[in-house]
């Protein structure tokens, strides 16, 4: 049971056992909790203990009862305060340790003997006999509930130093979307999804199969001679809701990126918006189409010339790439249409990229890019002194506009 619903589920039993809790005896609060237990099925033992203070082992017997159709043997009720104590009310000390183990630095204790174990209630039951307390893994299991913690992935949030004008760039950007949308010109997202290995090896994620006939796939993911990799590039129109998907088997350089770009301007920009004069482009900070990368902007203005068309580049700052649009419009869903779905060759990875559809009409084209992309292209000063590239007041690393020669 996941944390969230379990946690929901301790405060509903606790809400109701304060309610009815006046009015039940001994025997009819154990046969009450062992009715909820049932109710909510696996867990609901643990559940309903942690919320009432009721033993598992009550509520486990008083189980059997209700199911066997038994009800209270006799009219005995214990005195108040009678029956097993908790272990926290005869070890005051118990808490206090439970916490310095599980985050030692910041409760003041490098030293902990757990500081770099893995912290199963098994370890933590072991460590805390070790200072004297009688406890089990499944009491410490209940304790760590009680204090509030639950088992937790990593979340990727920390970004590193922020850049000072990291908003601004953002504000900007979105002012240069909107207006690019109000005079009808294309807007697009382009960024080059990581490469994927090519043949019959795991993917992440589930797929329905028969019961028991998973599909079988290679133990370990060392690539094949002649089976080598395909390196996605997508490009994701921000007004329509539409991306095309250029599937190279070379290296991710920034001719193979602008090379995807003009691929998608025949096939589907050009159509859409036959009146075009300018584009917009948003874009990562590093990678293939980097900010830094002289090659990317020969080729864009290589590009702008062929097209007649005016290219305004927005980059986002360094370490913000999660904010393009591409990421969480195009890419996820992507991935999520191919999890479980080994990609056993060039063929299967188009299909599954051009049948991703969504809710909101997401509508996605590809193409398989057999050229061979040379790493390590030079580009001379006296080449970029020839560009026509006009850098924005506000940032113009990031925010430049480049016209056709």
């Amino acid at each position: 049971m996941k944390p969230d619903a379990r946690r929901r589920y301790v405060e509903q039993v606790q809400h109701r056992f304060t309610l009815l809790a006046p009015y039940l005896t001994e025997p009819t609060r154990r046969l009450w909790a062992a009715a909820e237990a049932l109710v909510i099925g696996k867990g609901g033992t643990a559940i309903v203990a942690g919320a009432t203070g009721l033993s598992r082992t009550t509520i486990t017997k008083a189980k059997q009862e209700v199911v066997a159709g038994r009800g209270p043997t006799g009219k005995r009720q214990r005195h108040q305060g009678g029956g097993r104590k908790l272990r926290i009310a005869t070890d005051p000390t118990l808490l206090e340790d439970l916490d310095r183990l599980i985050d030692p630095c910041p409760r003041g204790d490098p030293g902990s003997p757990l500081r770099w174990t893995c912290k199963s209630t098994r370890h933590l039951a072991a460590a805390l006999q070790e200072q004297g307390h009688q406890v089990s893994h499944r009491t410490v299991y209940a304790l760590l509930d009680a204090l509030g913690y639950s088992l937790q992935a990593n979340r990727k949030t920390a970004e590193g130093k922020q850049h000072p004008d990291r908003d601004a760039q953002f504000h900007f950007i979105a002012q240069q979307v909107r207006r690019f949308q109000h005079r009808n010109q294309p807007v697009i997202s382009v960024d080059a999804k990581k490469k994927e290995n090519i043949g019959n090896y795991a993917n992440a994620g589930h797929e329905w199969e028969p019961q028991g006939q998973p599909r079988r796939v290679k133990t370990y993911d060392f690539p094949e001679a002649g089976q080598g990799k395909a390196c996605p590039y997508g490009i994701y129109d921000l007004s329509r809701n539409e991306g095309w998907v250029n599937v190279g088997i070379s290296a991710d350089t920034a001719q193979f990126a602008v090379e995807s770009i003009r691929r998608w301007w025949q096939n589907m920009g050009q159509e859409r918006s036959p009146a075009a004069t300018d584009l917009l482009i948003t874009a990562d900070g590093g990678g293939s189409n980097g900010y830094r990368r002289r090659l990317w902007k020969r080729e864009l203005q290589a590009l702008a010339t062929e097209l007649q068309l005016v290219i305004q580049v927005c980059h986002f700052p360094p370490g913000t790439s999660k904010w393009n649009k591409i990421e969480h419009r195009l890419f996820a869903f992507i991935s999520k249409n191919w999890r479980g779905k080994p990609l056993d060759s060039l063929a299967t990875i188009v299909n599954l990229i051009a049948r991703t559809t969504t809710d909101s009409g997401l509508y996605i084209e590809t193409s398989i890019d057999d050229n061979i992309y040379t790493k390590g292209i030079e580009v001379t000063e006296k080449e970029m002194t020839a560009l026509k590239i006009e850098r924005n007041a506000f940032h113009g690393e990031w925010n430049y506009t480049i016209t056709p020669q």
